[in-house]
């Protein structure tokens, strides 16, 4: 057992000296690491921290992370029934546990990205039209897909990564509704499908239908407008109540502990 305990000493040492290079470590093992990689991480990433954090340091960090607790559990189990032989049935109950112990080490961060970006879809409801109109415009001028690109530096910023890779779909030669739908999927909040579905037609219409569906598609933008300024309206007035309600509550008490006090002030007298 001391050992182990001095070996695992000795790996952090030299690790954290570099006398054991970790990023060669990670690149010569990185389609290994990449098995393991959620299909939506880099869109999470993004979402959450913009698209000039590195994403492959975040998910080496989780590595990382992962390896450490996977040694950590496996030398305290290891400890606890004070046996290393490798065929005992209990080594390999312990294997089994550090990496459980690891498997939810690396999930943890990712599950993390996941319930932000959840608690954030309201967020993107209220934004989504504000970005639209601002896409309506551009879309007078170029074509969508060119209205598209041009629209990324000004869209917000949770948009810019989910843009970029229906941009490159669509410049990869893909001309059917998939990008738009996938788009709409990754962003799963009112109306999301019904306008890029619209989107998609207006891509496909001919320029003397343009103007036709470009109304149409001012219209349905407008009426998102509506709703969410009428949200917003609303969130605010359930923000007042629910501030009113907490001030009621906590007046409502005090007065109660005052005549609490002042009752036994009289019985005492």
């Amino acid at each position: 057992m001391e050992i182990l305990i001095v070996g695992a000493i000795i790996l952090f040492v030299l690790i954290y000296n570099n006398t054991i290079n970790k990023d060669k470590f990670f690149a010569d093992n990185q389609k290994y690491f990449e098995a393991l990689k959620e299909d939506d991480d880099q869109f999470l990433v993004y979402s959450r921290y913009g698209e000039d954090v590195n994403i492959d340091q975040l998910y080496n960090k989780r590595i990382t992370t992962a390896l450490i607790v996977f040694l950590f559990v496996l030398v305290i189990s290891i400890s606890r029934n004070n046996s290393v032989d490798i065929i005992n049935s209990q080594f390999f109950l312990n294997l089994v546990i550090s990496a459980a112990a690891a498997f939810g080490a690396f999930k943890l961060p990712y599950i993390q990205l996941k319930n932000f970006y959840k608690q954030h879809l309201h967020e993107i409801d209220v934004m989504l039209p504000y970005y639209l109109k601002s896409l309506e415009i551009l879309i007078q001028h170029y074509t969508v897909p060119v209205a598209l690109g041009k629209s990324i530096s000004d869209a917000p910023e949770i948009f810019r990564a989910g843009l970029i890779e229906m941009i490159n779909k669509i410049n990869a030669g893909d001309a059917t509704v998939t990008p738009y739908m996938e788009f709409a999927q990754t962003y799963p909040v009112r109306d999301s499908m019904r306008m890029m579905r619209l989107l998609y037609r207006l891509s496909l219409g001919r320029q003397e239908r343009k103007q036709e569906q470009l109304i149409t598609f001012s219209k349905t933008i407008s009426n998102l407008q509506q709703k969410a300024r009428d949200q917003r309206y609303k969130d605010r007035l359930d923000k007042m109540e629910s501030k009113t309600m907490s001030m009621l509550v906590c007046t409502g008490c005090g007065v109660m502990i005052l005549l609490v006090i002042a009752v036994i002030n009289m019985i005492g007298m």
